[in-house]
């Protein structure tokens, strides 16, 4: 990767829906050689898609928490019944398994607390040998993920 390669990168992550021809202008290119680069980006991986980044509100998943949760065993079924049961979940919008404490990292999206309260014990607290589960609730985010 190159200089232009990371303008084309940074240009498409502040718009993904620039056209070809305002992209190609933004960096310095003309549109044959810009194509080239994005497709080549693409079939890298290094571009992974496009999406559109939805208000949550409009959608009725303004309340968002962050869980910290914890297993009581890491043998491979409890694990990966445990990622494949929250995985499938619409209201996870993110689950990580970490090194160390908690063994896992969830972000969740629902409308309200009843709502999270309702997901909490109807679908996480239903998975076999978790061991502890706590619930952060943000006061205000500052900077908001890229993806929305």
């Amino acid at each position: 990767m190159d200089a232009i390669d990371e303008a084309i990168i940074a240009e498409l992550e502040r718009d993904g829906r620039l056209t070809n021809v305002e992209l190609a202008q933004r960096v310095g290119l003309t549109t044959g050689p810009c194509l080239r680069r994005v497709q080549r980006l693409e079939a890298d991986g290094v571009i992974r898609g496009y999406r559109a980044v939805i208000d949550p509100a409009s959608v009725g998943r303004s309340f968002e928490v962050l869980i910290d949760l914890g297993l009581e065993s890491q043998d491979a079924e409890t694990v990966e019944h445990f990622e494949r049961t929250l995985a499938e979940a619409e209201e996870v919008l993110e689950l990580r398994r970490m090194f160390g404490s908690p063994d896992y990292f969830v972000r969740v999206a629902v409308a309200d607390l009843p709502a999270y309260e309702a997901f909490l014990s109807g679908r996480v607290m239903t998975i076999p040998r978790i061991k502890n589960v706590t619930s952060h609730f943000t006061m205000k985010t500052i900077k908001p993920a890229p993806w929305g």
